[in-house]
């Protein structure tokens, strides 16, 4: 009897030192990323070297390494033509990773071509993907619904973005967004919910003003706002609809646009993303 409730007892024990080893047991990282400026690159580095990941880089045949108008001359040529860049074969086996963090440049509003043909090569069922990307205003949002449609049986985590101007955000950023996905341990707070928006009073207006005035591609007045306190300071999501604008007047139609501006204490206002809502 004492050898029977014995063996029961290492059984229960093995069985629960068996099911901890499993729950706990790590899961393969991959950073895959495509860099054109090296931007993307550097937060492929941070993410890579914070959770001890793999880190590959995919590598176009032919090198986006035009300046800025040559590189959209060339993306815009292919889209017309429907051309999907070649690229170089990875050495690494993606299958053999649980998790993907895929990052690219935002261009056009998505990915860049790089990336769509590395999509087009793979497929990444069952396969965790955390987008993570840099755009000169915003992107994150439709880069990530084509991503859902193009891997339809992957699972799409929540991503991560940033302005090329904002790169020394990075590190901090970063270590707030993989303590809330969990990819790392720490102490993190979930940011409360923007309350309603309400019409924009005068200095309101002249934050939202303050913050865009040096980025050229938006001409918008601020029509509405929501803030909340974070742990910076404030942020502000500004509903704004373009301005005509005489300097150009083939511009597309006035859209609605949510325009995300933080204001650190003892600093001046700057805008994070743009969501065009006629984008998306």
């Amino acid at each position: 009897m004492k050898a029977l409730k014995w063996m029961l007892a290492f059984v229960v024990t093995m069985v629960a030192m068996m099911s901890c080893c499993q729950k706990n047991e790590a899961q393969k990282v991959l950073v895959l990323y495509y860099s054109q400026t090296s931007n993307t690159k550097t937060v492929a580095q941070e993410i890579a070297t914070r959770l001890g990941a793999d880190l590959e880089e995919i590598v176009p045949v032919k090198p986006y390494d035009g300046d800025f108008q040559a590189t959209i001359a060339r993306c815009m040529q292919e889209r017309e033509q429907g051309v999907i860049p070649e690229i170089q074969p990875l050495a690494v086996d993606v299958a053999q990773y649980d998790v993907i963090f895929l990052g690219y440049p935002v261009w056009f509003g998505t990915y860049a071509p790089p990336v769509a043909a590395f999509l087009d090569k793979v497929d990444l069922s069952g396969k965790k993907v955390v987008p993570f990307c840099t755009f000169g205003s915003g992107g994150l949002d439709s880069s990530v619904k084509d991503l859902v449609e193009k891997q339809p049986k992957a699972e799409i985590l929540p991503g991560y973005g940033v302005r090329a101007a904002r790169m020394k955000a990075v590190p901090k950023e970063m270590d707030q967004f993989l303590k809330a996905g969990g990819f790392i341990e720490g102490e993190y707070t979930q940011p409360e919910a923007f309350p309603g928006q309400h019409p924009v009073s005068e200095e309101e207006s002249a934050i939202f003003d303050s913050a865009v005035k040096d980025y050229p591609m938006i001409h918008a007045q601020a029509q509405t706002v929501a803030s909340r306190t974070v742990s910076d300071g404030t942020e502000y999501l500004f509903t704004a609809v373009d301005l005509p604008r005489e300097d150009n007047p083939n511009n597309p139609p006035a859209s609605e646009m949510k325009v995300y501006v933080m204001v650190e204490e003892g600093q001046t206002p700057v805008f994070t993303q743009v969501v065009r809502e006629a984008n998306n």
